[in-house]
This record gives structure tokens, C-alpha cells and sequence, in this order.
């Protein structure tokens, strides 16, 4: 979709659509007004009626109203002016997409000065309508036969804005552009079957991406190498499947070399049987999408790379998946990391973190400010959360704060989990120097705690998403988060 911006009024509009809001009761907004004038009370006429009461979400489509050039006005209702809040805001957007995808508009206007959000300006609300609006018309029809339906809903959305707002708005755009192109590689890599999404095509895909960006370059290891590495962690998950691991590292260098740059490490499993330890197969094919984290890395070096931003990133993906073949690693067998610690494994199907272990010490390699590790770690992190935040822990207050700003700064939300001391104790083994779970108590924070082990020389934040990447039931299918968080924070890093 494209997004443009106009500094025409109201009445003078034309193309396919206008889009006038209306707050309940029946009350039309500014721009609404004047469009209502030069059709001589046609639009005030409607809402006296009753056509239209302005609920949240409700729309109206009108063709050809008297006086305007326009070819419709669409009525879109915002419930109570006192009550308008984030949420709110983003039931009203994906309304006008819902509307127009059903009335063959192609085009259309809006008026985001409208429109009053506490704690919100004009760049906020033209971001987040952007980024809303380009989620909204995301399709995977890659995998079906036959020429894909051409799509008919809005092809193009033009802000109405004042002159002198045009610099921010610009920018906006240009972030939720730039946001929703990589949410949409991250989906297209989480939606892909596990035939195809395998750590090779991963890889292929880290290297693509990084054709023709200059500051873009994409180092693939091969098990053979991660074995002189000493990465046994890693390489246990990988032993029991045919597919050849891989540790794929993409770099984005956006400013000078001695610049510090931001890691981000994430878990690509590719196709989580469980290993030996198998899952039951009730929604075993949703565990394609535990490669999630891994996707949103991509996803988010893509939005930097597109806006060009003046920072030095890292990605990190351990790619592998972990089958139950004859030489898969069996519970109770003992591996060592690349960190040199020693780890029992009681279960196989918690391998995330195995392969995240080697991941976190090989990105000590970049001498990094901060890194931040994604992945759909726990089942547990559903039960304490809920599917509306993902949680996050880490050793440095600061970084995760700034992380929970940016969350509800481009609503991404993130929540945090308490990573005390006392829960290292369910963590230990009487023949290694950890055990791979702490039991069935705290399960995502005993899982961060092990992590933590192999983050102790720089700051680390750990994001667990297994409760945000992907949804179930009729609307199955990736999200694309956590990269607006992900974006938000390097977008933040880069103005401080």
C-alpha cells in the first residue's frame, strides 16, 4: 500500500473516497463539517436520523453525496470523544480497511488531525495508521496453486495534513513503511512450511536480503565450524535431524567501526518435534512458527537497512531443527557449551535455550552495547501473560525499561517477569553444572535464568514470544512481532 501525504481542505476533494469520522453522539468532526456545509446539511441530515450514531468501529459508506466531487465519503464512528485511546484508535483504522476492501475504493483520504489521542501526536497517529493499515493488507498465497487473486482492497491512502506538519509526517510514513516490510518477511518466513523454511533457506534468505545493501553482510556458519567452535549445545539439537544446522550472522553497519553496535539473537528452530522428549501431535504443525524469533531479526535488519539508519546492528540466528532420529541427544546426556559449562539434559523439548547459549557466547564476539535474544521459549510465558504481551527479563534495569517504553511507545507491548537469584536454585544438577529445566514452577523464568548464564559479560535482555509470534484457530498464522518494538528501540538508540 502507499501512503501520501495532501495539504488540500476537506471540500475540495475528489478521487475515490474521503474519509470523515463521526464521535458518538452523532457529533461530525472538523473536516467532516466542512464537507457537511458544501453538500448543504446532507451529512448532518443522515446523522439526525440515525443512519449513523458514530460507535466505535461502525461505518457508513455514502455514494455520490450532493455538492462534493468526491466519488463516496465514508463515516467512520470513533465512540466517545472522552473515551478514544490507543485501542480505540486501532479499532477505528482496521474498520476503514475492512470498509474499503469491501467497497472497491482504490483510493482514499484522511484527516488524522481529527482525531484527538491523549499523549499522541500527528506522527504517532499517521505511523500507527500506516503501519496498521499496511498489517492489515498482508497476504501469504505463496504455497497455493495457481495465479494468486488479484487483491481489491485500498491501493493508496492520502493524509490530509497541514504544510508545516509535512517533514514528521514524511517520517512516519517512511518508519511504518520500513516496519511493515520487515513484519511482512517475518511472516512470510513464519508462515512457510518447515519443508520449505529450513535452516538452509534461512540462510539463503539472510543472503538475499543482504543482496545489493552495501551496509549489509551475512557470514553463514556450517556444523563443521560450529564444531571448532566447541558449540555442543547447539550441535545436540541438531544431531537428530537431517537437516544441517546453521549459525547465520548478519551485519548491519550503518555508522563508524569502533561504534558498538546492538545484537539481537534469535532462536530459529525451524521444526520442533521435541526430540525424544516428543510433543503430543494435537497442533504439532503450529511449531513451525518456532522459528519466530529468528524471523524477526530478519524482519527488523530489514526495516533498518530500508531507513538507512546511522547504527551498527548484529543478527544472530541459530538455525536447526530438532527431530527424534536414532542419533538425536537422549535425556540425561551431558553436553558442553561453547561457553565451556556443562548441561544435563532432562528434556529435549527444551532446546530453544540450547541453541541460544551457544548463540548468546559467540555474540560476545562483537564486543556489543546490549543484546537482546528473542524467542518462542515457553509455554509458560502463555499461562502468566496471556497472547497480549511478550515477556521480557534481563540483567540491566536500563535497557529493560527503554524496552518497555518503546513497547508502549508503537504498541508492542512487552511485560517484565522477575529474574531473582532464588530461582537459579531449580536449575541445578548433581552431574553438570546445570540442568536444561528448573521444573514445573516458573517455567519462562527458570528458562531466562539459564540463559543468563551465558550473558554475564555484557547487557542482556531475553524476549519470549512464544505467546505474541504467531496466532491459532480461524486467524492461524505469524504476526510479524516483535519487530516494531525491536525497530522502535534501534530508532530510539539512533536519536539519543
Amino acid at each position: 500500500m502507499e501512503f501520501i501525504l495532501k495539504h488540500t481542505t476537506p471540500e475540495t476533494a475528489r478521487g475515490a473516497c474521503q474519509i470523515i469520522t463521526v464521535s458518538q453522539p452523532r457529533k461530525l468532526s472538523a473536516s467532516g463539517s466542512r464537507v457537511d456545509k458544501a453538500s448543504k446539511g446532507f451529512l448532518a441530515a443522515l446523522l439526525k436520523r440515525g443512519d449513523m450514531e458514530g460507535k466505535t468501529g461502525q461505518t457508513l459508506l455514502l455514494p455520490a453525496v450532493p455538492g462534493l466531487a468526491v466519488q463516496r465519503v465514508l463515516l467512520v464512528g470513533c465512540g466517545k470523544e472522552s473515551e478514544m485511546n490507543e485501542r480505540v484508535y486501532t479499532r477505528v483504522i482496521n474498520s476503514i480497511a475492512t470498509a474499503l476492501a469491501a467497497s472497491g475504493a482504490r483510493d482514499a483520504e484522511f484527516y488524522p488531525s481529527d482525531i484527538r489521542l491523549k499523549g499522541r501526536d500527528l506522527a504517532w497517529k499517521i505511523r500507527h495508521a500506516a503501519l496498521t493499515l499496511g498489517n492489515s493488507d498482508y497476504r501469504f498465497e505463496q504455497m497455493k496453486s495457481g495465479k494468486p487473486e488479484k487483491h481489491k482492497g485500498l491501493q493508496k491512502l492520502a493524509f490530509i495534513i497541514a504544510r508545516s506538519d509535512a517533514a514528521k509526517a514524511r517520517s512516519a510514513i517512511d518508519e511504518a513503511s520500513a516496519i511493515s516490510a520487515g513484519m511482512s518477511l517475518a511472516r512470510d518466513l513464519g508462515n512457510l512450511p518447515a519443508n520449505v523454511c529450513t535452516p538452509s533457506y534461512i540462510a539463503r534468505q539472510a543472503t538475499q536480503l543482504a543482496k545489493g545493501a552495501k551496509k549489509l553482510q551475512v557470514k553463514v556458519l556450517d556444523e563443521a565450524a560450529m564444531k571448532r567452535l566447541k558449540m555442543g549445545s547447539l550441535l545436540s539439537v541438531s544431531a537428530g535431524s537431517r537437516q544441517p544446522a546453521k549459525l547465520i550472522t548478519i551485519e548491519y553497519r550503518g555508522a563508524a567501526a569502533k561504534q558498538q553496535p546492538i545484537v539481537l539473537v534469535g532462536k530459529g528452530v525451524t521444526f520442533d518435534t521435541g526430540g525424544i522428549s516428543l510433543k503430543p501431535g494435537a497442533a504439532m504443525d503450529e511449531m513451525k512458527f518456532d522459528m519466530c524469533g529468528a524471523a524477526s531479526v530478519l524482519g527488523t535488519l530489514k526495516a533498518v537497512s530500508q531507513l538507512q539508519l546511522p547504527i551498527n546492528v548484529v543478527g544472530v540466528v541459530p538455525a536447526t531443527e530438532n527431530m527424534p532420529d536414532g542419533l538425536a541427544t537422549k535425556p540425561g546426556d551431558i553436553v558442553t557449551s561453547m561457553s565451556g559449562q556443562t548441561i544435563e539434559i532432562l528434556n529435549t523439548d527444551a532446546e530453544g535455550r540450547l541453541i541460544l547459549c551457544d548463540a548468546l557466547t559467540y555474540a560476545g564476539k562483537f564486543k556489543p552495547r546490549c543484546v537482546i535474544d528473542i524467542a518462542t521459549l515457553t509455554g509458560a510465558v502463555i499461562v502468566a501473560l496471556g497472547k497480549i504481551p511478550s515477556g521480557v527479563m534481563g540483567n540491566n534495569r536500563a535497557l529493560i525499561n527503554d524496552l518497555i517504553k518503546c513497547g508502549e511507545q508503537i504498541e508492542d507491548k512487552i511485560w517484565e517477569l522477575p529474574l531473582w537469584d532464588e530461582y537459579q536454585d531449580q536449575l541445578k544438577s548433581k552431574v553438570a553444572d546445570m540442568a536444561n529445566i528448573g521444573g514445573r514452577d516458573a517455567g519462562t523464568i527458570t528458562a531466562a535464568c539459564f540463559l543468563s548464564r551465558f550473558t554475564r559479560d555484557y547487557k542482556w535482555a531475553h524476549l519470549d514470544i512464544a505467546g505474541t509470534a504467531w496466532k491459532s484457530g480461524d486467524d492461524k498464522g505469524a504476526t510479524g512481532r516483535p519487530v516494531p518494538l525491536l525497530t522502535q528501540y534501534i530508532l530510539n538508540q539512533v536519536k539519543k
